[in-house]
């Protein structure tokens, strides 16, 4: 079977969204004709984790580039950093300039006052506590094993 014409012809078919919409049925739709609502097909675990780990390197990138400092980090705060960028994007991150100068200069306890004295601190909580005390220590604040 010839799978490349296949492709073709569902994509000539079906069409090709890079966002999420509302096909002729009324469900939300991705990519070529898969319907992500509930009760349908949805993703898989090992297509959700391919999204993710191409986001998180996405993000690394991102990350890098603007941020000089940003690879010297040690892991944790790297990961930090990272979930931050992820909640945030990139537009809202820059927005800490404070916080993000006090990484830069490795003023850690300084960084962490920064972020979380924020309106996205009150907005998500633990998530805030966890990451500007990792910020903070350097050290994990649970176990993701």
């Amino acid at each position: 079977m010839n799978q490349d014409k296949i492709i073709a012809m569902l994509k000539a078919h079906e069409g090709v969204e890079t966002h999420c919409y509302i096909d002729s049925r009324g469900l939300a739709t991705i990519g070529v004709g898969r319907c992500i609502a509930k009760g349908s097909l949805g993703l898989s675990e090992s297509e959700i984790d391919y999204l993710l780990n191409n986001d998180i390197d996405r993000v690394i990138r991102d990350l890098g580039s603007e941020y000089p400092w940003f690879s010297g980090l040690d892991e944790v705060r790297q990961a930090a950093m990272i979930d931050l960028a992820f909640n945030l994007g990139a537009t809202r991150l820059r927005g800490f300039r404070k916080a993000l100068g006090a990484m830069k200069n490795e003023e850690y306890q300084d960084a962490a006052f920064h972020f979380s004295d924020s309106l996205w601190a009150k907005q998500v909580g633990l998530r805030a506590k966890e990451i500007v005390a990792m910020i903070h220590t350097g050290q994990w604040q649970k176990d993701y094993s």
